[in-house]
């Protein structure tokens, strides 16, 4: 934990770094969608140690599957290195912390879709107010998001006057289920977005790239919706080990590359079916900024340069309570992970904001600091580095079976937790 508890102990210089190594290494632990038996057994010295807690729009109650076929995504972007913590990008950009946001839109026409799919246009999911604050849910799994109805979970978000709802989909079933429920959110103002999430069991970048283009264009083809987020924290599935995920070599060169064919083909399946949605790069979290710098340069691992440039309307990053402070997070170095943000140019969505079930304090303790040090903090920040968004992880704690009580609400659905009360105050007081 970067938030240690409140003893004083002396520590010699080298102790202090073993320590903070120990911890950069949790954090690589602690994503959702990436412990499996094999990667613990890589690290025998750390699976006990280490609490496997969630994090992101990962994978959830879906079944069903998708079949493959082809297409291509490439145009030119960039980004600067990664921006030390001592040298932040204070002077780079004063935008304004709201984004502007589209009214609710037809779809323009669909392009012709192969395998079946419908080329008739639906109606886009919009937002018809501010984008800033948001909540995390999970419409397609089993437990709360199940037995609560749309009806509900609109209202309990209309309560705390947020007006986006993340969710995601790995499939045609789970697309088919989450369009239903978005058009019952539309009707009370809340805005529902995908996050399409894909695997890396594939065999090469090409096998990747034709299997997400196909995923993304069935996606599409029964819902077009105003935002799609592609992936979900797929970074620290490649890193090499016990690194902060900054830098290329921080990153094996074959995952890389496969997780790139996956990224531009459900750009590309969406782009195929949607030429108007705006893609929002899949978050990642802590330090590990190296993947999307090198999908924004045309590099990889190996130290290569040349190869398919990938660009996005919108930066995604999620931030968890034991990280500390965005703008001087420290692992095995310290670094400024919003101003690297910043660099690729695009408004960056926060949008995974959330507490640690194990938070070192009492639920009044966590809501305060949920509150204060966590949407308070980015919302500071918010027009020096073109924060536009602000989405919380996440509206209901998953079931005793799932990974852990994340939410601002029990299981129940019912049940407020006082994080909720803490945002509510915190919205009202600071609205937008």
């Amino acid at each position: 934990m970067n938030r240690p508890l409140d003893i004083h102990f002396e520590y010699s210089e080298r102790a202090m770094k073993a320590i903070t190594f120990i911890r950069s290494v949790a954090h690589i632990f602690k994503s959702r969608r990436i412990i499996s038996a094999g990667r613990l057994s890589i690290w025998p010295g750390f699976a006990i140690a280490l609490l496997l807690a969630a994090c992101g729009g990962g994978g959830g109650g879906e079944t069903g599957g998708a079949s493959t076929t082809g297409g291509a995504q490439s145009s030119p972007s960039g980004a600067s290195s990664p921006i030390a913590a001592s040298s932040p990008s204070d002077g780079g950009a004063s935008a304004p912390a709201v984004a502007s946001a589209p009214a609710v839109a037809s779809a323009p026409s669909a392009a012709s879709s192969p395998g079946g799919t419908s080329s008739t246009a639906k109606p886009v999911i919009a937002p018809a107010g501010s984008v800033f604050y948001g909540m995390n849910g999970h419409a397609n799994w089993v437990g709360p998001y199940q037995t609560s109805t749309p009806e509900q979970q609109a209202a309990q978000l209309k309560d705390l006057n947020m007006t986006m709802y993340r969710n995601d989909i790995s499939n045609v079933t789970g697309a088919k289920n989450l369009a239903k429920f978005a058009k019952i959110m539309a009707q009370s103002g809340v805005m529902v977005y995908p996050v399409i999430l894909q695997d890396l069991n594939f065999a090469d970048e090409n096998s990747a790239y034709q299997a997400s283009f196909t995923l993304a264009q069935q996606i599409v083809s029964v819902q077009q919706y105003a935002y799609y987020e592609v992936t979900n924290e797929l970074a620290p599935t490649c890193l090499v080990g016990a690194v902060d995920g900054v830098n290329p070599a921080d990153y094996h060169n074959d995952c890389y590359r496969i997780a790139r064919g996956v990224i531009r083909g459900l750009i590309a399946g969406i782009k195929s079916v949607d030429a108007v949605g705006k893609i929002i790069i899949g978050g990642n979290t802590w330090m590990h900024l190296g993947l999307d710098t090198m999908l924004a340069n045309g590099t990889q691992p190996d130290g290569t340069s040349g190869h398919p440039i990938v660009t996005w309307d919108i930066t995604a990053w999620h931030w968890y309570s034991e990280q500390g402070d965005i703008t001087h997070a420290c692992g095995i170095r310290c670094y400024n992970v919003v101003g690297t943000l910043l660099s690729f140019g695009k408004p960056i969505w926060i949008n995974e904001v959330g507490m640690r079930p194990d938070f070192p304090g009492t639920v009044d303790q966590a809501a305060t600091y949920m509150a204060n040090d966590m949407m308070g903090r980015l919302l500071a920040i918010a027009p020096q580095y073109n924060i536009q968004s602000i989405q919380v992880y996440e509206l209901y704690d998953d079931p005793p079976t799932g990974q852990g009580p994340y939410g601002i609400m029990l299981n129940d659905g019912v049940t407020k937790k006082p994080v909720y009360t803490a945002l509510n105050n915190f919205i009202a007081a600071n609205p937008r």
